[in-house]
């Protein structure tokens, strides 16, 4: 796949910003005329560069201003076992990110809920019941000062 060149780069930035600028004030800011610049959007889309298009949403106005990162390490490291977990979590609507990662833990996760008491729901009756789970680190969010998720 070729290399994304400074102008493609300086419109994927615009577009992190602000996914639903008009192609015009798009084409604008980066300095190419609009259908040089539709061209450019259209094969970052064609080649999967850009994966879609999302709304940021407020959770904590959604009634889930209650995050924690959750590590998960599982008591066996087979294929069968991951595939269990991942789908466990596939389940749980409160788990936001689930993320195989390498080092101590198997998962990271993203919880969001409405409280504390909903993470100790959340922790004791889902998560606590996954069989493949053997141990569970949390990390409660306890602000945001930076945040580019889309």
């Amino acid at each position: 796949m070729p290399e994304i060149d400074a102008k493609s780069d300086e419109i994927l930035r615009a577009l992190q910003r602000d996914g639903r600028i008009s192609n015009i004030d798009l084409a604008e800011r980066v300095a190419l005329s609009p259908s040089a610049c539709l061209r450019r959007v259209q094969e970052l889309e064609r080649r999967g560069v850009i994966k879609g298009y999302r709304a940021v949403v407020d959770r904590e106005k959604l009634g889930n201003g209650f995050c924690a990162y959750v590590a998960v390490g599982l008591s066996d490291h087979t294929k069968k076992s991951q595939e269990a977990f991942e789908r466990s979590m596939a389940l749980a609507p409160q788990v936001r990110e689930c993320h195989n990662v390498a080092g101590v833990y198997e998962y990271l996760l993203r919880v969001e809920v409405p409280d504390l008491a909903s993470y100790k729901t959340f922790h004791t009756d889902i998560l606590g019941t996954v069989p493949q789970v053997n141990s569970i680190t949390s990390y409660v969010v306890m602000g945001s000062p930076k945040d580019e998720r889309a």
